[in-house]
């Protein structure tokens, strides 16, 4: 099943059912077009059989921006970056999808002028509300770069409505305090991403495939809540897969009502009609890979381990019970993975995956 084609609803297929999860990088150039250290990480994953090869994030506004070296599609002068990306990634038989972002609260704040931008106030941050005219033309503008996205040879997009940016600050009862049409109740939270989803439909072809990323936790996500969101994603016919970002998938829900199963079983057990499912959170071997699939989801995200072997779906073709190698990895290891510098350097900060300096 794990070299099977998925077809999504929309119509178009995956060749398997291996998904490059979006990874910042901070590789590409500082006004967000695309470097060729970027687009070498990318295309290797796709060369070394990743059904679905995801960008990182891709910011949608300026004011969104969120990490140095992002990419972006915010004007024309992005384009011709992305129209070569997106046809090497299907020039190797993989599905070519942009995940679209607005940092919110998490953006960098020289970008968005000293104060970032958010659904509320949050002086801690620095943040000021976003008028209801800028929640328009922030909505606007993820739906242009998904018409950008299309035009320049994408098979889709991914809504990143998780891990605290911008859309899951909207859906978060902690973080939104909005008194207007965007705030108070769930589905006025949800509003601003389902009218992001009804904007693309409207513009784009029928079989342009659109994702949604939720996570259920922290960020003051609540467990009944994403699963309603979920469900009523599901029933609305309108989104091809649904990526639910665990951070583990085999552990149990923090909320004490939702304990006795694992988070992956929560969402497995909704109703998804036709729309897919894809989970991430720490998949990283071939028994890991084929006990998720096991589990209940239609394909797998992975993250660390495509970074740590481009080429993970043939090794575990090759060998079902492929282990990737033990961290922390070598600079050359990871250089000859198609890491640049700067994208090794920022691996640095996720704790015993990198070998210290003179490794």
């Amino acid at each position: 099943m794990l070299f099977d084609p998925l077809q999504f609803p929309s119509g178009q297929s995956m060749p398997n059912r291996f998904m490059l999860a979006p990874l910042t990088n901070q590789q590409s150039h500082d006004d967000g077009t695309l470097s060729d250290a970027e687009f070498q990480w990318l295309t290797m994953r796709a060369k070394g059989g990743f059904g679905m090869t995801m960008t990182c994030g891709v910011y949608v506004s300026d004011e969104g921006k969120g990490f140095p070296g992002q990419l972006g599609l915010t004007h024309a002068g992005h384009l011709d970056g992305h129209r070569r990306f997106a046809k090497a990634i299907k020039d190797e038989g993989s599905m070519a999808i942009m995940q679209l972002i607005h940092g919110g609260l998490r953006a960098l704040q020289p970008t968005a002028g000293g104060q970032p931008l958010a659904p509320s106030d949050d002086d801690r941050k620095g943040a000021r509300a976003m008028t209801l005219e800028e929640v328009h033309r922030t909505r606007d503008s993820f739906i242009q770069a998904a018409v950008w996205a299309e035009e320049t040879g994408y098979d889709g997009v991914e809504l990143h409505g998780a891990h605290g940016y911008l859309l899951c600050q909207f859906i978060s009862p902690t973080i939104n305090q909005r008194s207007d049409e965007y705030g108070g109740s769930l589905e006025n939270r949800t509003r601003l991403m389902r009218e992001i989803i009804d904007g693309i439909r409207a513009r784009c072809r029928p079989d342009f495939v659109l994702g949604v990323r939720l996570s259920p936790e922290r960020f003051g996500m609540q467990m009944a809540e994403i699963k309603s969101f979920y469900a009523s994603l599901c029933a609305a016919a309108q989104i091809d897969f649904i990526d639910m970002s665990l951070w583990d998938v085999f552990k149990q829900p923090e909320e004490d009502a939702f304990k006795g199963k694992t988070l992956l079983a929560h969402f497995v057990e909704i109703d998804r009609q036709a729309v897919k499912l894809t989970v991430a959170g720490k998949i990283t071997t071939g028994a890991e890979v084929a006990a998720v699939m096991a589990g209940g989801v239609d394909f797998v995200a992975i993250g660390r381990a495509g970074i740590l072997h481009h080429d993970l779906p043939q090794r575990v073709q090759a060998d079902a019970n492929f282990e990737p190698i033990a961290l922390p990895a070598s600079r050359a290891h990871l250089t000859a993975e198609g890491l640049s510098p700067k994208f090794i350097t920022y691996m640095g900060n996720w704790k015993g995956f990198v070998e210290a300096d003179g490794a």
